[in-house]
């Protein structure tokens, strides 16, 4: 029977179009030339109705070390039906993947086929945090301040009294600053990061796009904070941010937050999506936390998303691999310790 339903590989020559239906910016056109520019291969699939792309399913695909396997990735994409994991199973086997890893950007309470979730199961090891916090931006100035914390809102007026200076800047000079600030963050808390190749390509590539916006905050003429922000329809995000531990007493953080908040209702903006929180019930010893508690600041509204599955593809190697992992995982632990 002929179907007026088909999926393919999408051309360069549709990108305007793949844009315009897909609803993340992990799932834009200039996010797949980033992956490519860092020699992953990223494969873009479209669902066409009647000849017209109506939903794109974007993933990337990461060579094993010293091994002919692959991982596939599949971040913020939509809800999974048993089409497309038929599809996802098909391009897997072509890449010659052990699994593919889905973390769709989907909320909880969403209805999700139960003949679907039986294909997959709970990923090993998540990459994407399953909560995050949204601020609603139509709210008036008056109103988002009215519901901060009394401590969120007092440290926004320490640090516009101590003179901190917000600026969207794009320039190479605070670009550098970013950079410099983000090595520090992540060695003060003992995290593993992109290294500066990642941070360099992706910031040229989606900068270009208008996707990805640079922020800094100045005390006495020197860079303490830097913010790297997304945006995507109505939506700003908040992927990358870094500060220096010195003149932490300005409070520098609260003010960049606030005046990016403001910043984006200028635009139009619906939504602050602050990429990232830990649930309920947080763990004041989770190395997380203080980002938690600082966003919580803000009253946004909690967000649990269905969380991230692993479509198998290759069950023995499947077994043999997360062992792998979790060896490597541990011994890198405690490498930290």
């Amino acid at each position: 029977m002929k179907t007026d339903r088909t999926i393919r590989l999408v051309t360069p020559a549709e990108k305007s179009r793949w844009d315009a239906v897909v609803s993340h910016p992990l799932q834009s056109w200039a996010w797949g030339d980033f992956r490519a520019a860092m020699g992953v291969d990223a494969v873009r699939l479209g669902v066409f109705t009647h000849n017209t792309l109506t939903s794109g399913w974007q993933m990337t695909f990461h060579k094993i070390p010293h091994l002919p396997y692959t991982v596939g990735y599949f971040p913020k994409g939509p809800t999974p039906s048993a089409d497309m994991l038929k599809e996802l199973v098909k391009i897997g086997k072509q890449k010659n993947a052990i699994y593919i890893q889905i973390e769709p950007d989907m909320l909880a309470e969403e209805p999700f086929d139960s003949a679907c979730r039986r294909l997959l199961r709970p990923a090993h090891r998540p990459l994407f945090t399953k909560y995050t916090f949204v601020l609603d931006l139509t709210k008036t100035e008056e109103e988002l301040l009215a519901s901060f914390h009394p401590k969120t809102r007092y440290n926004i007026r320490v640090a516009q009294k101590h003179g901190v200076i917000i600026a969207e800047d794009s320039s190479e000079k605070a670009f550098a600053a970013y950079l410099a600030l983000s090595r520090e963050t992540t060695q003060r808390q003992n995290f593993y990061a992109h290294n500066t190749m990642y941070h360099k390509t992706m910031w040229k590539i989606l900068k270009d796009a208008g996707v990805a916006h640079l922020f800094t905050a100045t005390y006495q003429n020197t860079i303490v904070s830097a913010w790297i922000v997304f945006v995507w329809k109505d939506t700003v995000y908040y992927p990358y941010g870094a500060s220096s531990r010195s003149h932490r007493e300005v409070m520098a953080p609260n003010l960049m937050l606030w005046e990016i908040v403001r910043w984006a209702k200028k635009r139009g903006l619906f939504y602050f999506d602050l990429w990232g929180a830990l649930g309920h019930d947080p763990d004041p010893n989770d190395p997380w936390f203080g980002f938690h508690r600082f966003k919580e600041g803000y009253r946004p509204t909690p967000v649990e998303f269905i969380g991230s599955y692993d479509l198998i593809i290759q069950p023995f190697l499947y077994t043999l691999y997360i062992l792998a992992d979790s060896v490597r995982w541990f011994f890198l632990k405690h490498k930290l310790l």
